[in-house]
């Protein structure tokens, strides 16, 4: 190892471009640092496509695939099976299958250590769950874990979104502190990075002093980059609103519907919908149903990150109503793209949005969210210099804190830390 390129392992289960949030977190990491360090990186099969349609490996790297789909295979359609609408509990069923992945990783990694092949240090970077317990430690090198973004509780004031997204399913979650206790991941972490003060404290107390804050998520600011702000609404210009995700319960699109049927008569207003999901057909009934054809589109379908982008610089705002966001990467981005931002003060977001930035919604019932989203719709067609300012300050968070190369230099110089201090 020289001292500035220590040789590091890089764990990441989903990882890949254009395969999801989560997968594409574990793809910045890899294709960013292998533009610094010699890296090693272990991954699913299933990622192999996208990887390699990348061009994975990339130059100075080596790619590990590691293949658990005679399990991971079944038991997803299983889970689809069960829970068709909510998305988030067939993540958590299906995720069982990272523990087989982690096992069958842990003994390749074991053999190629006995073949001659070794590394400085480990990076665990997905998933992004503390449910995600690895034993990577076992191979004798300092392990970083995530960025973490969990221990969300349910929201309080929400029981028909969180019953129709199968939220009874969600206590599964805590079976990861078990898990964790047993494989040792925890114990045998040399940093711990952590997202959220609810991930903070759902570690261990005497785990907590090995926590480093980081958010899991982060920006390509190559992709999402500011444009001109769009000409004030008035009377013949209609404010101009963006929602970015999956159409699934906890995003709480039906509240946003409902807000844009209030102001409708008051002043010209288009909403744009980009995402794709099991509520689509639900959604564009709602949207009928309340005479909003003319006020409301649908972009929908796996995008590129590019026509995201092109989308949020139309909106003068952008609009998450979800009611359970442990992070919230496309408030990241739509503030990288100098949009201020509106959300519900819950989880994530909660620690995102601010008045400098946008306004947090109250996450006390659907009529707070509502009734808040129509006061911000109104304030923004009163006061459009003030909310453009906002999108500035956005923007100068988004470049300052939460774009991945100051991420990865964050990571590169905690790793030098770690070896350092032996």
């Amino acid at each position: 190892m020289s001292e500035n390129k220590p040789r590091l392992l890089l764990s990441a289960y989903q990882c890949g471009p254009g395969m999801g949030s989560v997968s594409q977190i574990g793809w910045h990491w890899y294709s960013r640092l292998a533009r610094r360090l010699p890296v090693t990186l272990v991954t699913h099969v299933r990622n192999r496509e996208a990887l390699t349609g990348a061009g994975a490996p990339l130059p100075g790297s080596e790619v590990i695939y590691v293949d658990t789909e005679w399990f991971a295979g079944p038991l997803y359609r299983l889970a689809a099976r069960l829970f068709g609408q909510s998305q988030h509990a067939v993540f958590l069923v299906s995720s069982a299958d990272f523990y087989v992945y982690d096992a069958a990783a842990l003994k390749e990694l074991r053999r190629r250590r006995a073949t001659g092949t070794d590394w400085d240090i480990v990076h665990a970077v997905t998933p992004v769950s503390p449910m995600a317990a690895t034993r990577l430690h076992k191979l004798g090198r300092p392990v970083v874990l995530g960025p973490w973004n969990g221990g969300l509780g349910n929201p309080a004031h929400f029981p028909d979104i969180m019953r129709a997204d199968a939220a009874w399913v969600y206590p599964v979650r805590k079976l990861g502190g078990l898990v964790d206790l047993l494989a040792g991941s925890s114990r045998g972490a040399a940093a711990i990075l952590t997202a959220t003060r609810a991930t903070v404290e759902s570690i261990a107390p005497r785990h907590r002093a090995r926590c480093v804050p980081m958010l899991e998520n982060g920006v390509d600011l190559d992709v999402f980059s500011p444009g001109p702000w769009p000409k004030p609404p008035g009377p013949a210009r209609p404010l101009h609103l963006v929602f970015v995700g999956r159409l699934v319960p906890f995003k709480g699109v039906s509240m946003l519907l409902e807000a844009v049927a209030r102001i409708k008569n008051e002043l010209p207003v288009v909403l744009t919908l980009v995402g794709e999901g099991p509520l689509e057909a639900e959604l564009r009934a709602e949207v009928q149903a309340r005479g909003l054809n003319e006020q409301v589109k649908f972009s929908v379908g796996a995008l590129p990150q590019a026509e995201v982008a092109a989308r949020m610089r139309e909106a003068h705002l952008f609009c998450l109503p979800s009611v359970r966001e442990s992070g919230g990467a496309v408030l990241l981005e739509a503030m990288a793209c100098a949009r201020p931002v509106t959300a519900v003060a819950f989880g994530g977001p909660a620690e995102v949005v601010d008045d400098d930035v946008g306004r947090a919604l109250p996450d006390t019932g659907r009529e707070a969210v509502v009734s808040g989203l129509v006061d911000v719709f109104r304030d923004v067609a009163a006061h459009p210099d003030a909310w453009r300012a906002r999108g500035e300050e956005g923007l100068r968070r988004a470049r300052e804190r939460y774009g991945w190369d100051a991420k990865v230099d964050a990571a590169v110089a905690l790793y030098q830390r770690l070896l350092a201090n032996g």
